[in-house]
């Protein structure tokens, strides 16, 4: 049955639709999306901690897990967060530090390693490198976590490396002959040894290969597989019960998970129960920056704690300390229009950004690949989590650009338009507290 008032979200049940909101554009954008560019989504709007909508379109259910893709990594951040709050390792500590093969592979007699072409993500071909580093070399020393998360540590966007790692992964339910241990030490050779793109500071390259290194370094320090450390930091304190990597060997069926792209290029089948990403395929399904599989409402649950720590100053369950929580939401690096926080990408300067228009500058989130978003405004208690599997029907990437900004206008219009009903309801808890200005990042923390 369908409910036509806010639901607090932790009353929310897995599959309770809600439609608070006027339908209308929320209605046109999910439309057009369907059309031009999706097979299959939900869509899941909370504002001051009420849930005003929870609808899933087309082939989804909303009990159904999508692939996360690259929202992975805010999961992958707040667990290492997590470890900072414990004292395990600070921003400034050097990846080496945990990591010490990175300072070992792929290096001359001087302990340097070159900056070189990398990998084109969407050709597979050759990359070239930056003309203005060529020739430059980079002691692997300098990387520390900071960089890591604000995407400055000068290394590769995207390294090819699940041809190396070895056989394909078999379709899901069918037994791999290679032992995760084996493909994961695999990779970390591969990432480890990864020629860099320019030197450490030399501006916001949006890199894979930092955030499968801050899994590695996640797993080192918490003393378990990352899949293990972030069900345990993460997962288990905000009760995330549907959020997963690997779920058809986490006992899920496949018909209550989504399927995403035809792989003909690779796999030779359609990547469904196993993640789309084939750098995380070939680690086996678990990486830092890729691999886990949710719902609308468990990625919501996640959201609205960070949101929550920012905008109260109480930790609740979220593992990561207010003062930590804030600075991550914060602008630490800024390129162009790119705007990075720890892990966090900032809504973008200039004229576009995926948040759409209406969304205020403090406005933070993730996107992933495969047609996946998670968007917060903290200044207006406004939360979207929006989960499609866009890469169904190929790769092209101007329909998900066109549609997440019209889909993300349409919602603040319609909370705008609800913002008084919901007042004089009662829903609002009080005053939306504000989260400190954004400002740059303190030298070190």
């Amino acid at each position: 049955m369908t409910q036509t008032t806010p639901v607090p979200l932790g009353a929310l049940a897995p599959s309770q639709e809600v439609t608070a909101l006027p339908p209308d554009g929320i209605e046109r954008a999910m439309q057009d999306g369907l059309e031009r560019c999706f097979p299959a989504a939900q869509v899941l709007v909370c504002v001051a901690g009420r849930v005003v909508w929870h609808r899933a379109y087309g082939a989804a259910s909303l009990a159904a897990l999508f692939d996360l893709a690259s929202v992975t990594k805010l999961f992958t951040t707040t667990a290492f967060l997590s470890l900072v709050s414990e004292g395990r390792a600070a921003l400034h500590t050097p990846l080496t530090d945990v990591i010490p093969e990175f300072a070992a592979r792929g290096v001359d007699a001087d302990g340097l390693r070159r900056v070189d072409a990398g990998d084109d993500p969407e050709t597979w071909n050759t990359a070239p490198v930056e003309a203005a580093y060529a020739g430059q070399r980079v002691d692997p020393r300098r990387v520390t976590f900071r960089h890591l998360l604000t995407h400055t540590g000068g290394l590769a966007p995207w390294p090819l490396m699940f041809k190396k790692v070895g056989l394909v992964p078999p379709p899901e339910g069918v037994a791999d002959p290679e032992a995760r241990a084996r493909r994961r030490q695999a990779g970390l050779e591969i990432v480890c040894a990864y020629p860099f793109a320019g030197p450490p500071d030399s501006g916001v390259r949006y890199s894979d290969q930092g955030l499968i290194l801050l899994g590695e370094a996640v797993a080192r320090l918490h003393g378990a597989p990352l899949d293990a450390a972030i069900a345990a930091r993460v997962l288990h304190p905000l009760g995330l019960a549907r959020t997963t990597f690997n779920p058809v060997l986490a006992g899920y069926p496949l018909e209550q998970i989504v399927p995403t792209e035809f792989d003909a290029r690779w796999r030779g089948r359609r990547a469904h129960g196993e993640v789309h990403d084939e750098n995380a395929a070939s680690l086996g399904g678990v990486a830092g920056h890729a691999g886990l599989f949710s719902t609308a409402r468990d990625l919501a649950t996640f959201g609205q704690a960070w949101l929550d720590c920012v905008l109260t100053g109480a930790q609740g369950p979220l593992p990561v300390p207010p003062a930590l929580a804030r600075e991550a939401v914060r602008e630490q690096a800024v390129d162009g229009d790119l705007r990075r926080g720890l892990g966090w990408l900032l809504k973008a300067g200039g004229d576009v950004s995926s948040m759409g228009a209406r969304m205020s500058a403090d406005s933070f989130g993730h996107t992933g690949y495969t047609g996946t978003s998670l968007f917060i405004d903290p200044t207006r208690a406004l939360l979207v989590a929006c989960l499609t599997n866009r890469v169904y029907h190929g790769r092209d990437p101007e329909p998900i650009s066109a549609f997440r900004p019209a889909l993300h206008d349409a919602i603040v219009a319609a909370v705008e338009q609800l913002a008084g009903v919901i007042r004089g309801e009662g829903c609002a808890p009080g005053p939306i507290r504000r989260p400190h200005p954004v400002r740059p990042a303190p030298a070190r923390l």
